[in-house]
């Protein structure tokens, strides 16, 4: 008997004990839950805690509060300008209704899957309505924020409010790239013969430029050259014809020095006089100094073909009293 009474005492016990486990649960911080009686919510808990239940009859729904992540599959949009884009995005979420949330999703992954449908239908609107270059560049952050208002609206029947959209990768498609960049390439190889033959006319001018004006510097010094050179003949003569008139006989023996310099100068001209010749005065009969002195004559090389032309005094100096001898020429050796 008393063997029977322990038994059932030990039966109640556990049973309470069960009763009583099944009465009580935790809530933790990364959670919100929803009590349900017979399938109907009644409570919905939204701080960490021991909490309790009517054991048999009600039911605990615990829902993430944390921030959730929603990656969408990469997609075609076509842009306003007509090009075709692929668009990668993913957006970021919290169930701040965890009763709306649970009554029109239930789960997180069915959520995932109504909002991954809203994301695509805000992607494609917004970006159709848009140009490549505004998707890319210039609106983009501006672009993230409408994708995010239109998604947000139609996420908050589902108790989810939606914390950020972000386009991860927006690009044309491999074929479309290519001929872009190979039309890309070709504008920037006709820039770059443009700026080329801009660079080798502006090289031509230059050019050209320069070339007239050393052809104007060079003719300028060439006519001063030329100025100064007949300036400075006339000078040398005037300064031969007051030396002629100063001292004749000086100037007679000054030329016919520079007239055997020129005349015996190597090569093939060859040249006979007689030794007595009135050329040779200086050499073997020199003008005693105080007697006047004869007029300096001068001498021509005569080719080896040829009759000895006269010597041709210098420019501005008088012409010799004396003409010279010619003579036959020698046959060469």
């Amino acid at each position: 008997m008393k063997n029977s009474i322990g038994l059932i005492l030990a039966i109640v016990g556990a049973a309470a004990l069960i009763i009583l486990y099944s009465a009580l649960f935790s809530v933790y911080q990364t959670q919100q839950a929803l009590v349900l009686r017979f399938g109907e919510p009644v409570r919905v808990i939204e701080t960490p805690g021991l909490n309790a239940k009517i054991p048999l009859v009600d039911s605990v729904i615990l829902i993430d509060k944390r921030i959730l992540d929603l990656e969408n599959p990469s997609q075609e949009v076509i842009a306003a300008d007509q090009k075709r884009l692929v668009v990668d995005a993913f957006a970021r979420y919290r169930i701040v209704n965890p009763l709306r949330f649970y009554q029109s999703v239930g789960t997180v992954e069915a959520a995932n899957s109504r909002l991954a449908t809203i994301l695509n239908s805000a992607l494609r609107r917004v970006l159709g309505e848009s140009t490549f270059i505004e998707v890319v560049r210039d609106k983009r952050e501006e672009l993230m924020g409408r994708i995010r208002e239109q998604v947000n609206r139609e996420a908050a029947n589902f108790g989810i409010d939606i914390l950020d959209v972000r386009i991860r990768r927006a690009d044309l498609p491999e074929a479309n790239s290519q001929a872009v960049f190979q039309r890309m390439q070709t504008e920037r190889q006709r820039e770059a013969s443009e700026i080329r033959a801009q660079g080798a006319e502006a090289a031509q001018t230059i050019r050209a430029r320069s070339d007239r004006d050393s052809t104007i510097i060079v003719a300028e010094a060439n006519a001063t050259a030329d100025k100064l050179r007949g300036e400075g003949e006339a000078l040398r003569n005037d300064i031969f014809a007051q030396a002629y008139g100063q001292d004749k006989g000086f100037f007679d023996f000054y030329r016919s020095m520079q007239a055997y310099e020129a005349s015996m100068k190597a090569g093939d001209t060859r040249m006979l006089l007689s030794p007595d010749s009135n050329f040779f005065r200086f050499f073997n009969n020199p003008t005693p100094p105080g007697s006047p002195p004869p007029s300096a004559p001068t001498a021509a090389a005569v080719p080896s073909s040829g009759t000895m032309p006269a010597l041709a005094p210098s420019a501005g100096e008088p012409a010799p009293d004396t003409a010279p001898v010619a003579v036959p020429a020698a046959p060469a050796n």
